[in-house]
């Protein structure tokens, strides 16, 4: 392999390749990368940039290639989405409240990482406490989409505080090379960041967490690979709470191997989670064998949503058709309670929220606003550090959890929610994977539909369903949309069954083809 001349554009396997070649080092690879951060920060991707640590570890990496001890990931630099706790580096879960946090422990999933050679590049944007589906109620300001069409302009490096057009929002000066478009996409959320960064080639992966769809809607909107593992494969040890009963780590990466690659190092048993499962970890990159012969693929008839674009439709039947050159079975299949799955959704989430960020009180960590009193105290850390939507999303929260309100709306809920469960128990006797889109459009204008709620919760319409029950569900990207934009197809397998996905997405992917890059390095 010779080196290359664009480091940043190799895929994590391709690099893993060129390492153990010695064509590159991993401190060449990381500068690389630390480079690309710097051009690209009016993405506003990154929160917190580590350039001094990377290297550090991008040395220690080059030292175990030289002695042949390297590890899985040994060298590869990645982003860490802003939500999973980094010992010594501030955390912030993209709230003012959580100011000044920085975690005396590591995550377990970064720890991971970290132990199998992974270098940090950095600490990636995200909605607040990961509520939201555009990455763009983040304190530190919204995400920029790398797909956003448009002029181009690049700006002299220089210092920028808060008040920049792009970076309106950030409370920190920072220096800066700038890109302007004439209008700005957002990269799907909550892990926004992590979706910007890699389509970007900012990283070469970066961590997500799924809480509602997280990983796999912005997956989409950018046209990467994001995969949510089962419930209980990554360990939520070390990851700032949202919804406890639904949040999952997962990785988004630039194709499916390196996924695979990638949710092999992530996930894992942890005693200190306690639902964690306890089940031995597959090597994922032997499950993409290319051979889906006799597989039996659902197409779930209650996919097919009124007002979906046309677009959508053909995507989801070239899909299908890919899988069935390749040797698939299609099977129309039913989950007749999917039309409830959002309702329960957005009561459940709600519910969890409001309970997990009670912590937040400006006592212990983070933020903290004095008041004449404790109560008064209380009360203007949590009116000031906490943003409109995450408010919005404890208020809920509250209401549905409280006295005369649990049974008609929390507790039916979850009777939901294990309808919906058993919906997809039912509909394995019919298939082994599911196919259907990942999001109902591709990516809109930041702004589009930020004062109307329900529009942006509508984001998560295919996505939820997964979340409710506890599958694993994989975004691949398919192909672009009419404005040009990345559209994503989604599979969702069995509990535990990431290998079945990774196999079904590999086919897609290879039959997809080679998928254009964005607009930042046209």
């Amino acid at each position: 392999m010779t080196k290359p001349t664009r480091l940043t554009h190799l895929s994590m396997a391709e690099a893993l390749e060129g390492l153990k070649a010695k064509d590159f080092t991993a401190v060449e690879l990381t500068r690389a990368h630390i480079d690309a951060i710097a051009d690209l920060r009016g993405l506003n991707a990154f929160i917190t940039e580590t350039p001094d640590l990377a290297l550090e570890q991008a040395a220690a990496s080059d030292a175990r290639y030289a002695k042949g001890e390297a590890g899985p990931l040994d060298g590869l630099p990645l982003g860490i989405k802003d939500l999973f706790c980094t010992r010594g580096v501030l955390t912030t879960a993209a709230s003012h409240i959580l100011d000044g946090f920085v975690p005396p422990y590591e995550s377990t999933v970064t720890s991971n990482l970290f132990r199998d050679g992974a270098v940090m590049l950095g600490k990636l944007n995200l909605d607040e406490f990961a509520m939201g589906s555009a990455n763009i109620t983040s304190y530190y300001g919204p995400v920029v989409s790398p797909w956003s069409p448009g002029r181009k302009i690049q700006r002299d490096a220089g210092t920028t505080a808060a008040g920049s057009e792009l970076l309106e929002g950030l409370r920190q000066p920072r220096p800066v090379t700038e890109w302007e478009w004439d209008r700005r996409l957002v990269p799907g959320g909550s892990s926004g960041g992590s979706a910007a960064s890699v389509a970007a080639r900012m990283v070469m992966g970066a961590t997500g967490t799924d809480t509602g769809g997280s990983i796999r809607q912005p997956a989409s909107f950018v046209g990467i690979v994001g995969i949510k593992p089962t419930y209980g494969r990554c360990s939520r040890w070390g990851i700032v709470a949202f919804a406890s009963s639904l949040d999952q780590a997962g990785p988004m990466t630039r194709t499916v191997k390196d996924a695979a690659i990638m949710l092999r190092s992530m996930a894992g048993f942890d005693p200190k989670d306690s639902t964690s499962v306890d089940l031995p970890v597959p090597d994922y990159t032997k499950a993409l064998t290319g051979d889906i012969r006799g597989l039996r693929v659902g197409i779930p008839k209650e996919y097919r949503v009124d007002g979906m674009p046309a677009e959508i439709e053909r995507l989801w039947q070239q899909g299908m058709d890919w899988l069935k050159a390749a040797g698939a079975v299609p099977v129309e299949i039913s989950l007749p309670h999917t039309k409830y799955a959002l309702p329960a959704y957005y009561i459940v989430a709600p519910a969890e929220a409001s309970s997990n960020l009670a912590r937040y009180d400006g006592v212990r960590f983070g933020l903290r606003v004095e008041g004449k009193d404790l109560k008064e105290m209380y009360e203007n850390t949590r009116g000031e550090g906490f943003g409109a939507e995450v408010r919005r999303r404890i208020l809920i929260g509250t209401y549905v959890l409280s006295a005369g309100y649990y049974d008609a709306y929390y507790l039916k809920a979850q009777k939901v929610r294990a309808r919906i469960a058993q919906d997809f128990t039912s509909a394995w006797d019919k298939c082994d994977v599911i196919l259907t889109p990942t999001a109902p459009s591709t990516a809109f204008a930041i702004g589009d539909k930020q004062d109307d709620p329900i529009a942006m919760y509508l984001n998560d319409v295919f996505t939820v369903p997964a979340n409710l029950a506890g599958l694993p569900g994989i975004s691949v990207p398919a192909g672009l949309g009419s404005d040009g934009l990345p559209l994503g197809l989604q599979l969702l397998g069995k509990p535990f069954d990431e290998e079945t996905l990774f196999r079904v997405a590999g086919v897609i992917e290879q039959a997809a083809g080679p998928q254009p890059l964005p607009p930042v390095h046209s």
